[in-house]
């Protein structure tokens, strides 16, 4: 087979063509709105709300609404749970987390197992990247659009709420209201991609790509570029290789995903294992051979 065909061969069918170009609205937003919960350290949080917003997506299946709808309710509703079990128990933040999201995902399956449909609602859970409709991509596109400006519109008050709530408060923003605003934002990006990689991999897509932008910059208006185009990059990739060798799509653009993170892991120049490791026997070795040189 030649490139030429490689590349060419999944662009003659128009599923392939909808999955490329949902894989790719996916990649971006997730990767944008990764890069603050990377910083704010809300990977859990994260991981709380794409999975207890399944119950959500299931009952606006029920009844006729849009997904976006249900997964918001629910995210809130998960959001405000964990702070009632945190704020009058002794139970910590983080088990609190776990036992809200572990109950709503599990209701979400329980749903989803006697709720008669004529589509397989396990896609939902699992991801059917290569079965997404016609409206389903129009749908996603949308609630990309709309989470990417409003990020986008509001990246500096978003930015100075990781950095420094405290300081954000001083100069007359609200914490909580900025809080809020990134969750119900978490919850419309969830929708985006459950529908494509599926609620058990929406936190892959959702954490990796800030944390590997993390370990390459220590500038967050870097991160904020960096992390879409690795996704991308990752998602083209991923989709591509699922396509080749006969692999579940969704699967194959996290996989992806994490071999680039190990790889920037291992060898970025600052914050690699390995890449650290070679800056500084250069600078070591760099700085011996000019001490060496004779002085005139």
């Amino acid at each position: 087979m030649s490139l030429e065909e490689f590349f060419l061969d999944p662009l003659r069918y128009e599923f392939m063509v909808r999955a490329l170009a949902t894989t790719v609205t996916a990649a971006v937003v997730c990767a944008v709105l990764s890069c603050w919960l990377v910083l704010i350290g809300w990977s859990l949080m994260g991981d709380a709300v794409s999975h207890a917003v399944l119950p959500g997506v299931v009952l606006a299946y029920i009844v006729g609404w849009p997904f976006a709808v249900g997964a918001v309710i629910f995210g809130f509703l998960a959001v405000a749970l964990i702070g009632v079990v945190r704020d009058t128990s002794r139970v910590k933040e983080d088990a609190a987390i776990g036992i809200v999201f572990t109950t709503l995902f599990a209701f979400g399956l329980v749903l989803v197992s006697v709720t008669p449909s004529q589509t397989d609602l396990n896609h939902i859970v699992f991801g059917n990247l290569l079965g997404v409709s016609r409206g389903e991509m129009v749908q996603i596109m949308i609630l990309a659009a709309i989470v990417l400006a409003a990020l986008v519109l509001k990246r500096r008050d978003f930015t100075l709420y990781a950095f420094d709530a405290t300081h954000a408060h001083a100069i007359g923003l609200n914490p909580r209201v900025l809080g809020t605003a990134l969750l119900a934002l978490l919850a419309l990006t969830s929708v985006v991609a459950l529908q494509a990689v599926g609620v058990v991999l929406v936190v892959a897509m959702l954490i990796i790509p800030g944390a590997t932008a993390y370990l390459l910059t220590d500038r967050f208006s870097r991160m904020l570029l960096i992390a879409p185009a690795i996704s991308v990059l990752c998602a083209v990739t991923g989709l591509y290789i699922s396509y080749h060798l006969d692999t579940a799509a969704g699967g194959m653009v996290v996989v992806t995903q994490g071999i680039a993170f190990t790889l920037v892991y291992l060898f970025a120049p600052r914050h690699g294992i390995i890449g650290r490791r070679i800056t500084t026997a250069r600078a070591r070795a760099t700085t011996a051979s000019v001490a060496s040189q004779p002085r005139g």
